[in-house]
């Protein structure tokens, strides 16, 4: 997971879920403050896969028109194999599936994440 921009921050737009799940933040200012409300999203949303941090200028967002969020399948070869619709509304686990099934064979050896045919 990226995280990008904060989508819902409480000076600008605030979601009522946000405050159910106890994630409401003001837009960081800083690189840091922006590494502090993901660091504490990812606790909080009990989100339990490796997440990194895009950069303050907002490179990888703009890159993979990533907001407000969006599901993306990368290769071994470092592709993009799919693209989501935006989500959460767009996501459509089915297709992820297939092109999952595609991008890591059946039976492929996936150590450390990786498939290896």
């Amino acid at each position: 997971m990226v995280y990008i921009t904060e989508a819902h921050p409480s000076d600008v737009w605030q979601m009522e879920s946000n405050v159910k799940d106890k994630v409401v933040f003001a837009s960081p200012k800083t690189e840091e403050e922006r590494a502090f409300v993901a660091g504490a999203c990812v606790r909080k949303l009990g989100i339990e896969f490796p997440a990194v941090l895009d950069e303050f200028g907002n490179s990888t967002e703009r890159a993979y028109t990533g907001w407000p969020d969006r599901l993306y399948l990368i290769d071994a070869q470092g592709r993009v194999a799919y693209k989501s619709p935006p989500g959460p509304f767009g996501f459509k686990p089915d297709q992820l599936e297939i092109a999952l099934s595609r991008a890591v064979p059946t039976g492929a050896n996936t150590a450390n994440g990786v498939g290896h045919p």
